[in-house]
């Protein structure tokens, strides 16, 4: 709610020059006073974004998921204490002067952040103060979208190392409270309005389905898009050394181009979170395909440019204007094309926000889940997860790595992309070791043991021994021996092993002798 305020707050300055805190997101900002003017908000804004950051913590730069990550595998589940309120303050001017980030990534970081230290100032075991990094995080998205299980999903799909009865309850914990919290204070409805008629039942025809796969496709080629440009942009910013000039540059050309579709359009729509744009959209009050393309690109272009150059703010609601106004625009293309055959264009742009958030961030249960949530509407789930799946296949295609876990690659720190039961906690070792190991000599000849018919078989385990002392163990394919019935290797452990042990200079020798194309020499 703080965190809101403070957006409203420098979002009433920056635009209309009045100290007042309320600002409702879901609405269009009206023409500001301040004309053309209005460009600079973005770059005044973004000189003290880069003065907190460099300052103070420049974990705060960015959306911030990635930098919880990061402590979450590489720190212990510790991060700094100050992050939360620079981050507060930096996300609030990136978004309130109009960056085009989300309040969902500061608020991440800011939850994660607030578990941390309390993990901190209590004495507890890494494990359990990563599960209050996670709960902070859960927590953070399920107050910003008023989806509890949103929340829930979000923490177990990327910030849970481990998934069990100790770390879950804690995290649907804490996911439960925030939400409680957040409906006093913002009330209960959903975070878009949605038209009626799109909370009925309607089953999905195998046309729509089509279409709706279509929409999965495409949003798979625009997150790879989104994760390679923000990738791009970031490395070709870091060139400009001062980074006061680097974000101020950034900033400005989003002032011209969200000033620019003003002139165009009588709108500023890709400034800040963007939500205003998503419900026209939903309720049916923007439906031109090319409007809505151009859009798209725009809102691309401003989000990978104020975070790249240097900006504060999340990702997840860009995600969800790219996605509602790709796949409107799909629906919209459809309807001009062939009345009447294609599924609604809301329902068009819900398919397209989740296929976009799951491609963008690789998590398609969470993607799913607060969709769902967030309409309200049961029978969008199916849609929802066939185009989440093809985007995100589309998208490993063309990038492996998602928008988190791409910027902690550029630092040689890996994250696991799913989580994996180790087979050898739970049973013991006698159930999976092999107890039928070969024992060999090491002057057996391999070609007769290879033909031996008592050894057929797949991959076996030959112990290699020299009297009563063990020298060796190797893994032979005995499906070898059906071509070598007939033949003689002339390997015998022994006499090898003496050979290249006791001969380095004959063996450089040969090799020399081997590369001017002399022949193989018998030993």
């Amino acid at each position: 709610m703080i965190f809101r305020d403070l957006i409203g707050l420098f979002h009433n300055i920056s635009f209309h020059g009045r100290f007042d805190f309320s600002y409702d997101a879901n609405v269009f900002t009206p023409p500001s006073p301040f004309g053309a003017w209005v460009i600079l908000a973005p770059v005044i804004g973004s000189q003290i974004v880069t003065f907190l950051v460099q300052t103070f913590a420049r974990e705060a730069r960015g959306h911030g998921v990635p930098e919880v990550m990061d402590a979450i595998y590489y720190n212990e589940g510790r991060i700094r204490p100050i992050v939360a309120t620079i981050k507060s303050l930096a996300s609030a001017i990136s978004i309130g002067t109009g960056a085009a980030v989300g309040r969902e990534g500061p608020i991440i970081q800011i939850g994660a952040s607030l578990g941390s230290t309390l993990g901190q100032i209590v004495r507890m075991a890494p494990w359990q103060r990563i599960t209050l990094v996670a709960a902070g995080a859960g927590a953070g998205i399920a107050a910003t979208f008023n989806t509890p299980i949103g929340g829930v999903m979000f923490a177990i799909e990327l910030m849970m190392p481990e998934v069990s009865a100790r770390t879950f309850l804690p995290v649907a914990l804490a996911t439960g409270v925030a939400t409680f919290v957040s409906r006093l204070f913002l009330g209960i409805r959903p975070a878009f309005n949605v038209p009626a008629n799109l909370l009925v039942d309607h089953a999905a025809t195998l046309t729509q389905l089509l279409i709706n796969g279509a929409i999965g496709l495409l949003a798979g080629l625009v997150a790879a898009a989104f994760v390679r440009g923000l990738a791009l942009l970031d490395s070709l910013y870091e060139r400009i050394g001062n980074g006061y000039l680097r974000h101020a540059i950034g900033m400005l050309t989003v002032g011209v181009l969200f000033y620019s579709l003003f002139l165009l359009n009588g709108r500023y729509y890709i400034e800040g979170v963007g939500y205003a744009a998503i419900e026209a959209i939903l309720m049916g009050r923007l439906g031109a395909p090319a409007l809505l393309l151009g859009l798209m690109a725009a809102k691309l272009y401003a989000t990978t440019t104020s975070l790249g150059s240097g900006g504060s703010g999340g990702i997840f609601s860009p995600s969800l204007f790219m996605g509602a106004t790709l796949g409107a625009a799909v629906g919209a293309s459809i309807h001009h094309l062939a009345p009447g055959t294609g599924p609604d264009i809301a329902n068009c742009a819900i398919v397209g926000m989740a296929a976009m958030v799951g491609g963008a961030t690789g998590a398609a249960m969470t993607a799913v889940t607060m969709l769902f949530e967030m309409t309200r509407d049961y029978d969008i789930v199916m849609p929802t997860i066939m185009a989440t799946a093809l985007a995100i296949g589309v998208r490993r295609l063309l990038s492996r790595e998602d928008i988190y876990t791409m910027k902690l690659v550029s630092r040689r720190h890996f994250v696991p992309k799913a989580l994996h039961a180790n087979m050898f906690m739970v049973r013991p070792a006698s159930h999976v070791m092999r107890n039928d190991p070969i024992l060999l000599p090491v002057d057996a000849d391999f070609s007769a043991f290879l033909r031996d018919p008592a050894y057929a078989g797949g991959m076996r385990h030959v112990v290699v021994t020299h009297g009563e002392r063990l020298v060796g163990v190797i893994r032979v394919n005995m499906a070898l021996r059906r071509g070598l019935e007939q033949s003689y290797a002339g390997v015998r452990g022994r006499h090898r092993a003496k050979e290249f042990h006791h001969r380095p200079r004959k063996r450089r020798h040969v090799r020399r002798r081997l590369a001017h194309g002399a022949p193989a020499p018998r030993w």
